[in-house]
């Protein structure tokens, strides 16, 4: 999935919009959504968010569903218990499950859907900024906001070995498979066992031979990065301009609004 998520980034005509104009809309998006009273401000995010990255940044509808599922999944199942297990007010339902009587109240409610709401708002917004902004382009960023150079080169060095060793994963466990390695559950444990033993060599060989290389390369603890200007448009100022208006006024004529 991530590495799917790059593959978006690198060929989206967002990509060549200035990265500190996205991360502002980002940036604006989460803490709007996080600080909003109601769900109506979160909502109006997650279709700017969402339309920002189909319409503009061409990412398929299909792919982009696929994406959002399985962590609104997750927030689903906190928002249940929320629903059932948290708040006061009026009942507004009942439903008896095992002897337990779970009651669904106007507090509880409205705390579930707004909880609801800001996880769509904030997934969007991450979503948005890794489906329009290649990661390289992400640490150039912060290359220039003063971050440790340190930091900035581990990041990429591990982000860079995620995929190749993903890949060993996955040409291993292919291997596995077609020798029936997973047929059943001891020996999918025996498999799943090895797979780990290997790769954890794969990745100790991977890294003396990287630490080696860069050494014949004369790597004196400093990556060279490079960094392209990018100007900000009038359009994309006047479009980020209303989209921050609409988030503060919105947040403010509807704080005090609930579902019931």
């Amino acid at each position: 999935m991530n590495n799917l998520l790059d593959d978006y980034a690198l060929v989206s005509p967002l990509r060549h919009s200035n990265n500190w104009l996205k991360l502002t809309v980002v940036a604006v998006g989460i803490l709007g959504g996080v600080s909003a009273a109601s769900p109506v401000t979160p909502l109006f995010i997650a279709v700017c968010m969402g339309f920002a990255a189909v319409v503009l940044a061409k990412v398929p509808v299909k792919f982009y569903l696929k994406l959002i599922a399985l962590p609104l999944g997750f927030a689903a199942t906190g928002s249940i218990v929320i629903l059932f297990f948290f708040g006061s007010g009026n009942e507004i339902a009942s439903i008896d499950i095992l002897r337990y009587h779970l009651v669904i109240r106007s507090q509880g409610l409205n705390m579930a859907v707004l909880i609801m709401a800001r996880t769509l708002s904030g997934m969007c917004c991450m979503f948005f900024l890794a489906l329009s902004t290649p990661m390289v382009e992400l640490f150039s960023v912060l290359k220039t906001s003063r971050v440790p150079d340190v930091f900035i080169e581990l990041s990429m060095l591990i982000y860079r070995y995620i995929f190749v060793l993903l890949e060993v994963a996955v040409s291993i466990k292919y291997a596995q498979t077609v020798r029936l390695g997973y047929k059943d559950f001891l020996t999918s444990l025996h498999s799943t066992g090895m797979l780990a033993g290997t790769l954890f060599i794969r990745s100790w060989e991977q890294g003396e031979r990287l630490y080696i290389t860069m050494d014949s390369r004369c790597y004196d603890g400093k990556l060279a990065m490079f960094s392209s200007k990018k100007p900000v448009k009038a359009f994309e100022l006047v479009l980020t301009s209303l989209y921050v208006i609409s988030i503060i006024a919105i947040s403010f004529s509807t704080k005090n609004m609930s579902i019931v």
